[in-house]
């Protein structure tokens, strides 16, 4: 639990002075901060979760709500939160939490280091225990890597410690900011077969980039393509390249959806737009007994230059 955390603990053995912090944050949960030439960012032990990145030119590049819940065990609305070992709801049991419980669970810290290239890593662990067994008894290992140099870089690690084969369902949920989500385009996803889960989950193709004008909620299937958002309102383009992928997910709630949600505010839906990283629905991957499987990101910002990627 979150309460028992012994943050002077993590700072001696895992602290750098001055470039990996551990703190309390808001909600009494535990934070590490990590500042270096490129930047910074936060992450909360619960959930592994990135909630802020900052690169050196200052401009926030990771949306997070202003009603955001900091609690132990709840969700926190925007960041990076961790979806595995399923993806959306639970195909047989109602009851367990949408997109797995890796975004609530506490994980462990096991590394801190900084790199010849610049580069400060931390790497997280999730273990299992009789609260996640409940959820999942597939034997099996996960852990992950945030590095934070001239790009910020998550990969999600999977190992079958068990003896037979398990499927997983997989996403990194991030929650970009973007200065009018009305106003921006996705590039990458042209001529992509999706599921439209507005629209009774049917079969669709992309055609050319992706626009916003009200409530998406999109699967792209058997796509490993980096993803361009171009935001013209914040003269910026973030590049999401990735590896171990094959599904990207695009979600906005839009106004009448995010009006109930709570913790989204009232017009938080018009500064964010989630492009995920994801092994979803056909996608789902299979991990023999002994292998491991790594679902990568690295998310770049490049100045906005006219002209079309």
């Amino acid at each position: 639990m979150e309460s028992v955390i012994d943050l002077g603990a993590l700072n001696e053995q895992y602290g750098i002075p001055g470039r990996v912090v551990f703190k309390a944050g808001p909600g009494g949960l535990a934070f590490v901060e990590v500042i270096n030439a490129h930047g910074r960012i936060e992450v909360t032990l619960q959930g592994g979760q990135v909630v802020n990145w900052v690169p050196r030119d200052g401009r926030e590049v990771i949306w997070l709500s202003e009603h955001a819940n900091f609690s132990e065990g709840k969700s926190i609305r925007g960041g990076i939160p961790v979806c595995w070992p399923w993806f959306g709801p639970h195909q047989r049991e109602s009851s367990f939490p949408a997109h797995g419980f890796a975004r609530t669970a506490p994980w462990r810290v096991v590394a801190a280091e900084e790199t010849d290239a610049g580069i400060t890593r931390l790497i997280l662990q999730l273990e299992q225990n009789e609260g996640t067994r409940r959820f999942w008894a597939d034997p099996c290992a996960l852990s992950l890597q945030i590095g934070l140099g001239a790009a910020l870089e998550l990969e999600l690690v999977t190992r079958n410690t068990g003896a037979a084969a398990m499927v997983v369902g997989e996403a990194l949920h991030t929650y970009f900011r973007v200065g009018d989500v009305r106003k921006i385009a996705v590039y990458g996803l042209d001529g992509c077969a999706y599921l439209d889960k507005t629209d009774g989950m049917k079969r669709k193709r992309q055609a050319g980039p992706l626009r916003f004008g009200g409530e998406t909620d999109r699967v792209y299937l058997d796509t490993v393509a980096a993803c361009l958002i171009e935001d013209p309102v914040l003269n910026r383009r973030i590049r999401v390249s990735k590896h171990g992928s094959r599904s990207t997910v695009v979600w906005n709630p839009w106004r009448e959806k995010a009006a109930k949600m709570g913790d989204l505010g009232g017009d938080g839906y018009l500064h964010m737009v989630c492009v995920e990283s994801a092994n979803a629905a056909d996608n789902r991957v299979t991990i023999v007994a002994g292998e491991e499987h790594r679902l990568g990101v690295s998310y770049a910002v490049e100045s906005l230059v006219d002209g079309r990627p």
